[in-house]
């Protein structure tokens, strides 16, 4: 509702300036930082003074005289210099709000976003920093469909990279293990692969000879023949079906998982680098450092100027292809623009699907994207520039700008949480523990959500000692499961996090625990209603005729927090910054729990203020609810 009024101010004050003056000007009201200078302000007469020759108050005023104020608002005032402020009838947005949906869809455009997230190598464990991709990814999915969106969502495997290749290695030529014996290694494998793959960087450096069976083994994975390549497969196949179960641990799902081996059988590769190499934005080095290698030159380009070697290896001498050569051939098909295909069936026993060489004849569309939004980390940036330009040197410039990174930084450990999971020390800076897999220096993400459950365990039973085992084991995995994911949303993008198990864990402050116990809270008041046979459900028509001074500013403060429910969710999609969701569940959840004890509403004698305030505490819970949905945090019906 809110939206729609501002859109609806917005026309007719835009209405009434060409009217009036004969000129163009944007003017959707703003919100102004205090509810004493109304709901909605706008402070444009300001800027129309000098092209009009008139003071801003008189040109207010002007408009003011033949604005039409539309459904839901009550007055306008020309205040100060010249403002326009705008005031809402509170007890009609009231009853909108507990009638309406906070989020209104649009209707559907038919346009798809594919959404990439997680991508953990299939070589070991995921670890905590792989945590802060797939919730930033699922979160940008659920925002993106809230607002109804068609959204496809996809996990990279990346099968047939130098990291799997290690691993084979280290299996084969380090351990002399048969495929036989592999297949019988005991679960978690995935940990056991955390160890070998630090292990054999290790082995790599004492001798830099014995790197020719890394090669060997990259040259039997992309081809898919060969003993080594059948090894690939069984550790690649084993170390997914962990990654699938971590990641279910924390409510993040995929529609498909695209195997870079399936791409490189397919002959995906094949086809982009025809078409690169017929573009000329690729050429084979013929000397130097980089003789026999396929190169895209990015020199001539302002967007990498000033590096050192800007021009970048898409095929190695030796025939194998990098990860930003794949990567361009999988963008291309993402849009629909390859021509080719894969083959799909469904993951195992899970539904999920994965790209084949060949599949079954009745599956989902998958690819031909409008979108692409890429969730990789920072240290990425220069490589997804790449691929956006091999976009546009095949003559795709829109697809290009419609291929989006989202970026972040990485995540590290407060040098408490190091204590805590045996880490003894910090890193230089005395401020964080930071992370290397190839040093096997690192916090496996099930053992962090172990961890954060057995927390919760501990702080529920401080609380409650006589809970069953059942319930408190939900009860657990719904605290730490909140606690983890809002503790990887609420920071920006832009700094790197440490992550601490006490801050996480806190039921106060800025913590999905808070939010948890604030939406308790409310059931809790909705419960004791029922119990002393109060009906706690308000029907909009009572609310919009309850008199205006019952809506107090605080409540109203908090009533308006929630109608902006939709234009936040928009605000942080299109910056992507999804922390401005985090951060306003916090500012809602902190006004509700101030005015609580100020506005007692089981206490209430008055039917009509009982009303008023029900009806607030009602629209912060579908609000909060709304914004912890998005967030993909359970709410437990008691903490």
């Amino acid at each position: 509702m809110l939206t729609a009024i501002r859109n609806t101010l917005a026309t007719r004050i835009e209405a009434r300036i060409r009217d009036l003056y004969g000129l163009t000007h944007q003017a959707r009201p703003e919100i102004p930082p205090r509810r004493d200078l109304g709901d909605l302000s706008f402070p444009g007469a300001l800027q129309l003074a000098r092209d009009v020759k008139k003071s801003p108050r008189q040109i207010a005023e002007e408009i003011v005289a033949g604005l039409e104020l539309p459904e839901g608002v009550r007055e306008v005032r020309v205040e100060g210099p010249g403002f326009l402020n705008f005031y809402l009838d509170r007890g009609r947005m009231t009853a909108a709000l507990l009638r309406e949906p906070l989020i209104a869809v649009p209707e559907e455009t038919g346009k798809k976003t594919i959404v990439e997230h997680t991508n953990i190598n299939p070589n070991k464990a995921a670890h905590i920093g792989h945590l802060r991709n797939a919730v930033l990814g699922d979160v940008l999915a659920r925002l993106l469909r809230a607002l109804g969106g068609t959204v496809e969502v996809q996990n990279y495997i990346d099968d047939t990279g130098v990291q799997v290749a290690d691993v084979v290695v280290g299996f084969v030529d380090l351990r002399g293990l048969t495929i036989d014996a592999i297949r019988d290694l005991p679960e978690p494998f995935d940990y056991t692969c955390w160890d070998l793959y630090a292990e054999v960087g290790r082995w790599f450096g004492e001798d830099t000879e014995r790197q020719a069976l890394r090669r060997q083994t990259l040259h039997e994975l992309e081809s898919g023949e060969g003993a080594r390549a059948e090894i690939g497969r069984l550790v690649a196949r084993r170390i997914v079906s962990r990654h699938l179960r971590t990641m279910r641990r924390i409510g993040v799902d995929y529609d498909l998982l695209t195997r870079e081996s399936a791409i490189l059988q397919l002959d995906f590769f094949r086809e982009a680098f025809e078409r690169l190499a017929a573009a000329g934005a690729i050429r084979l080095e013929t000397e130097g450092k980089s003789a026999g290698c396929w190169l895209m030159p990015l020199s001539d380009s302002s967007e990498f100027a000033g590096l050192e070697d800007p021009d970048k290896i898409i095929v190695r001498s030796d025939g194998t292809v990098t990860y930003v050569g794949k990567d361009i051939a999988y963008q291309l098909w993402k849009f629909g623009l390859l021509g080719l295909d894969f083959g799909y069936r469904y993951w195992q026993e899970e539904e999920i699907w994965e790209s084949a060489v060949t599949g079954v004849d009745d599956h989902p569309a998958f690819g031909s994207a409008y979108q692409v939004i890429n969730v990789i980390d920072k240290r990425q940036s220069y490589l997804q520039k790449i691929v956006r330009a091999g976009l546009e040197r095949l003559n795709y410039p829109d697809e290009a700008a419609r291929s989006i990174h989202f970026a972040y930084e990485m995540v590290a450990l407060s040098p408490a949480a190091a204590a805590r999971l045996g880490y003894s020390e910090a890193s230089t800076d005395g401020k964080r523990l930071e992370m290397s897999g190839r040093k096997g220096i690192g916090v496996k993400a099930d053992d962090l959500i172990d961890q954060l459950e057995a927390k919760s365990r501990e702080e529920i039973q401080a609380r409650d000692g006589s809970l069953p085992p059942e319930e408190l084991d939900s009860r657990a995995h719904a605290i730490a499961l909140a606690a983890l994911r809002f503790f990887m949303i609420k920071t920006t993008t832009n700094r790197i996090i440490a992550f601490d198990f006490a801050e996480a864990l806190s039921f106060e402050g800025d913590s999905g625990p808070y939010l948890q116990y604030s939406l308790v809270r409310t059931a809790n008041i909705f419960r004791r209603l029922r119990e002393e046979s109060i009906d706690d459900e308000v029907k909009p028509e009572h609310a919009a005729a309850l008199p205006a001074e019952l809506w107090e500013d605080d409540l109203w403060d908090l009533i308006f927090s929630t109608a902006e429910i939709q234009e936040r969710t928009e605000a942080a999609i299109a910056s992507l910054e999804l922390s401005q969701i985090a951060r306003f569940a916090l500012e809602m959840a902190q006004k509700f729990n101030t005015i609580y004890h100020r506005h007692p509403i089981l206490q209430e004698g008055d039917v009509e203020r009982r009303t008023a305030r029900l009806a607030t505490a009602r629209i912060f819970s579908k609000g909060l609810r709304t914004l912890t949905e998005l967030m993909g945090l359970p709410i437990p019906e008691r903490m």
